[in-house]
């Protein structure tokens, strides 16, 4: 009998696969306030998310409320901060699109009014506002991605760039520091491809010498660990030379 493939383990849900969504601190959203006016904050706190790549600022509102918001780049710790439509476009407030200039750096964008963010919330992104259509109500934004996406005038975003841009900068010098870098998130790390394995651990393993694999087309419909290779391929084989 074969041995277990990578995703039927997965699917027994233990814990080597688990997400550990206990130390997470939650979904940051916007909180649930009047953005018709303006609204006052202080920074009370910077939290690291083991969650996420960008730190959160815990931000004490003026209504006595605590919430969580993606850190900017360049706020700290008693820093005042503002929410509403008629907050000034600094660094660090959150301002409905229609009253953010074009040119202006963004992040942590709603989609839709009132979803509390969705889109540009990763550490050292941000999108540009690129233009506003009055007519349509509709805001012009650049992603990170360099794509342009028409998102409503009303969604909110947060004035500057995430926080913690230069994560990426410092290189992996040793294996054990990726290992235990996915083993925070419960993510498996090295894999092994399946033609390098034996014919009982992989349906791509075994063989006297070094080869591509069978080249199976898999159903979408199969049970995991039927499920390898590429899904619904668009080609199989060795790719000629040109």
């Amino acid at each position: 009998m074969p041995n277990r493939n990578i995703p039927q383990r997965r699917g027994r849900g233990t814990p080597r696969y688990r997400s550990p969504s206990h130390r997470y601190k939650g979904n940051i959203i916007y909180p649930r306030v009047d953005y018709s006016g303006r609204m006052v904050g202080q920074i009370i706190a910077l939290i690291n998310d083991p969650g996420r790549s960008a730190p959160l600022a815990e931000v004490l509102l003026d209504n006595f409320q605590v919430t969580r918001l993606i850190a900017a780049d360049g706020v700290s710790i008693g820093q005042l901060i503002e929410l509403g439509a008629q907050a000034k476009p600094n660094v660090g407030n959150v301002l409905p699109l229609e009253r953010i200039p074009p040119g202006s750096e963004v992040y942590n964008v709603e989609i839709r009014s009132g979803d509390g963010g969705k889109i540009v919330r990763t550490s050292g992104t941000f999108a540009s506002v690129v233009a506003h259509d009055h007519m349509s109500g509709l805001t012009q934004i650049k992603l990170p991605s360099n794509k342009t996406k028409f998102v409503k005038s009303t969604s909110l975003a947060t004035i500057g760039r995430v926080a913690a841009g230069g994560r990426v900068d410092k290189p992996m010098l040793h294996a054990g520091q990726n290992f235990h870098r996915k083993r925070a998130r419960s993510k498996l790390w090295p894999v092994v491809v399946g033609r390098a394995k034996n014919a009982v651990d992989h349906k791509h393993g075994g063989g006297r010498h070094p080869h591509v694999g069978r080249p199976t087309t898999v159903s979408r419909n199969a049970p995991p660990g039927r499920k390898v290779g590429h899904i619904a391929a668009r080609r199989t084989g060795l790719k000629k030379r040109s």
